[in-house]
């Protein structure tokens, strides 16, 4: 691990090729806070590929109008989401359709952080 971010509504622990992210509970994220992911991407991830892993551990909400804007991240190879709960895993396949990147469904991190190293190596 490279650094641990925290925000007022997430933490992020950065990796060489992908960071983790957790939401605080009850958070609804709307497409201003991509602002703090581009902040991120262009710190520690700038002109490098990289995949966003969001562990599902808490209940929030997504606006799926953030994924408009996260599609634009031109060093974004790829985008998971994993959760051992049902909900979360059926609320993520709707997210996924709005994404126009690789997104993928895992029950483990470790799942996800093998799909991860190989988006990165493709």
């Amino acid at each position: 691990m490279t650094d641990v971010v925290k925000y007022d509504f997430c933490t992020m622990y950065i990796y060489d090729h992908y960071m983790i992210v957790v939401i605080n509970e009850g958070i609804t994220l709307t497409p201003e806070h991509n602002n703090v992911l581009l902040n991120i991407v262009d710190t520690y991830y700038r002109n490098r590929p990289f995949v966003y892993i969001t562990h599902r551990i808490n209940s929030y909400s997504v606006d799926p109008a953030i994924y408009r804007e996260t599609s634009k991240i031109n060093n974004l190879a790829g985008f998971c989401v994993v959760s051992s709960d049902y909900k979360a895993k059926r609320n993520a396949e709707i997210e996924k359709l709005f994404l126009n990147k690789p997104f993928e469904i895992f029950d483990s991190m470790e799942e996800a952080t093998t799909w991860a190293s190989q988006v990165i190596a493709d």
